[in-house]
């Protein structure tokens, strides 16, 4: 039996597997009743949708994820991998025009395959519950905006991988890295400002009682700021967030204007704390530290696999291309890639205890972050009492029971 089908097989239902039992897990610790530990966080009614959302949302997704592994499945044992290369070689185009339209063939069939889900969950679970806002121009659109951004910025990038691994020999996977190591950096500081602008509207947050402790704060803690943006979040869904992007004159808070909504001056300035403690901790350039590193592995492991010519017959394929080696690759890559999720959602764990240390230590009001979390909470329907093994696999937050507690230890 080849080795890499059984590689790969193994960990496409290992991972199956993994999330299976955790969501099992997590459906069978809901309650409807709400536990005393939540008292004065919940009231008995919100509870019961936020156990239904979790309910829902959960079983939704378990039926996405048993589809999309049994479409791959499919499509893996039916040969479909060899058929489409045979397809496109018969057409008897530039090698890497091939390249382009074997992956994108498969990626916007995918898409329309999976689409219907996206559908229903926000047409119809998030509508469900009172969140959605989003309109079917709008959601075309997204998905139209995000075609042509794969187009315009992922296509050349792609054509520049493929062309180093065929033409540059054994080092062909440093120049990848240094290209796609240089291509992350300058988007990190392109994204705030002409990326995320094509999705929603930016709008700097206007002078009042709100800006000025902001900036206040932020002078208080030596972090140079121009403004903050309040972002249109409202255009989409009812739920609340803020977020940091960027680096340099390029960093960009924004607060969604749902959160402004919902929360007092003292909250707000207390989410914003939380925000600027990722800055200042240097989470942000942590996690692009480590995906530079992760990219540089994978391309060197991709480089020693790509020319085996066992990876091609796990899946059928009568003739070596490297298009085909890069997606085959990337499913062999996948045990390594669900240990390093679960090692990245720790280390994300970890860090927004650091970032409410940091804002619990430097707000005139700790507890204003306590009630801007519980807030957000229940507010957006968040299960707060979910199984620890389905956290450990899947959350990037802690619950808010363990983020409560931890921001009274800092007071104290």
């Amino acid at each position: 039996m080849n080795p890499f089908f059984l590689i790969i097989l193994f960990a496409l239902i290992l991972d199956f597997v993994l999330r299976l039992v955790a969501s099992l897990l997590n459906l069978k610790v809901l309650k409807l009743e709400l536990p005393p530990t939540l008292e004065g966080v919940y009231n008995p009614e919100d509870y019961r949708k936020s156990q239904e959302y979790t309910r829902e949302s959960t079983r939704f997704d378990l039926v996405a994820i048993t589809f999309q592994l049994l479409l791959l499945l499919s499509f893996w044992f039916a040969g479909g991998f060899n058929y489409l290369d045979q397809v496109v070689r018969a057409w008897g185009l530039v090698p890497l025009v091939s390249s382009l339209l074997y992956i994108g063939i498969l990626l916007v069939a995918y898409s329309l395959l999976t689409l219907p889900f996206s559908v229903y969950a926000t047409f119809v679970i998030e509508e469900r519950f009172g969140f959605n806002r989003t309109t079917p121009r709008t959601f075309l659109l997204d998905r139209v905006k995000g075609l042509a951004l794969a187009v315009l910025l992922g296509a050349p990038l792609l054509v520049g991988i493929l062309s180093f691994f065929e033409y540059s020999g054994p080092y062909a996977w440093l120049y990848c890295w240094l290209i796609i190591t240089i291509f992350s950096l300058v988007m990190q500081f392109v994204t705030p400002t002409w990326i995320m602008p094509l999705f929603n509207k930016f709008t700097p947050l206007e002078s009042g009682k709100l800006k000025e402790a902001i900036l206040n704060y932020a002078r208080s803690v030596n972090f140079s700021i121009k403004n903050v943006f309040v972002m249109d979040g409202s255009k989409r869904s009812s739920k609340s967030n803020a977020f940091f992007a960027g680096f340099g004159r390029n960093k960009r808070i924004a607060l969604f204007d749902t959160l402004i909504e919902k929360h007092t001056v003292p909250e707000l300035v207390a989410v914003l704390a939380h925000e600027i403690g990722h800055h200042k901790r240097k989470h942000v350039l942590q996690g692009v530290i480590i995906s530079i590193l992760h990219t540089g592995v994978f391309l060197f492991l991709l480089s020693v696999f790509l020319g085996s010519p066992g990876l091609y017959q796990a899946f059928y394929v009568e003739q070596q291309s490297i298009y085909a080696g890069l997606l085959f690759f990337g499913l062999l890559y996948a045990p390594i890639e669900l240990l390093l999720s679960i090692v990245m959602q720790m280390l994300s764990r970890k860090n927004e205890y650091q970032a409410d240390r940091f804002a619990a230590e430097t707000i005139d009001e700790p507890q204003s972050l306590v009630d801007a979390l519980k807030k957000l909470s229940t507010s957006n329907l968040s299960n707060l009492a979910p199984h620890p093994f389905y956290v450990f696999l899947n959350y990037s937050h802690p619950p808010l029971l363990q983020h409560m507690r931890a921001i009274q230890r800092y007071e104290a």
